[in-house]
């Protein structure tokens, strides 16, 4: 994709280092805290119907995603041109992943219109209401630390798990996956998203509020997995319901 942005030197490492750190404490965190947060990563004995919601979820939260990067886009051609061109070339790229996860779907039965008609978990309409707010009062910061935080733990986590499901699954219904996230690495997004990021962040104050948001989306997802978990395995639409009280619980305890 970009590679004059990809061979650029990594801008302000020392906090890179710090944050990327913290980002592998919240995976150790999330492993060892979540219900089922490992299913995926080890089980032979995959939950299919945990493996399809979780599949859809990402789905839609992809297809979502899509409105805040063309706000993204809209921010920077007003105050950075040269970053609205970079994050539009990288919109474009990730721009129709969801139909990579779509057609993995596909192979074990579960229709487009299956997909797109399911309504999205309580947490994911959270992630994205966090995304409109943010965007709205503070401009992308947020939005562009989310997209770190996501190429980050991508990177970090999803060979392992594809590698696991392939095994289950078989290939065939996990090569959309392994296409993304194969991409992902390829393309050296994290690098990219990272040079993004730090345009944004011009003194200590924004660093504290790159970490904050860090920790508000570790609490996102960790309610998005929690929600998951009671909705699929667990069986307690009452404890599906509470995932307000996991985001605040999770985000004081970071």
């Amino acid at each position: 994709m970009n590679d004059q942005a990809n061979a650029t030197p990594s801008v302000n490492p020392d906090f890179r280092r710090a944050v990327d750190a913290k980002l592998d404490s919240l995976i150790d965190r999330f492993y060892r805290t979540v219900p089922f947060a490992r299913h995926q990563l080890e089980s032979r004995e995959l939950s299919i119907e945990y493996y399809k919601r979780h599949t859809m979820e990402t789905i839609l939260r992809i297809r979502r995603k899509r409105t805040i990067d063309a706000l993204v886009i809209h921010y920077f051609t007003k105050h950075d041109p040269r970053q609205a061109k970079a994050w539009a070339q990288y919109t474009e790229e990730e721009m129709l992943h969801d139909a990579l996860f779509a057609k993995d779907l596909e192979r074990l039965g579960v229709t487009p219109k299956d997909i797109y008609n399911q309504e999205p978990f309580l947490a994911t309409k959270l992630l994205n209401g966090y995304f409109y707010y943010t965007l709205e009062y503070e401009g992308p910061l947020a939005s562009i630390a989310s997209a770190y935080f996501l190429e980050y733990t991508t990177r970090k986590t999803q060979p392992a798990w594809i590698e696991n499901l392939e095994q289950v699954l078989g290939k065939d219904e996990t090569r959309g996956a392994r296409t993304h996230v194969s991409y992902d690495i390829g393309e050296e997004h994290t690098h990219f998203v990272w040079n993004v990021l730090m345009s944004l962040v011009r003194n200590s104050d924004d660093e504290k509020r790159v970490l904050m948001h860090m920790n508000n989306w570790y609490a996102l997802f960790c309610a998005y997995f929690n929600e998951l978990y009671h909705s699929t395995i667990g069986g307690d639409s009452d404890s599906a319901m509470e995932t307000p009280s996991v985001v605040v619980r999770n985000a004081a305890v970071v």
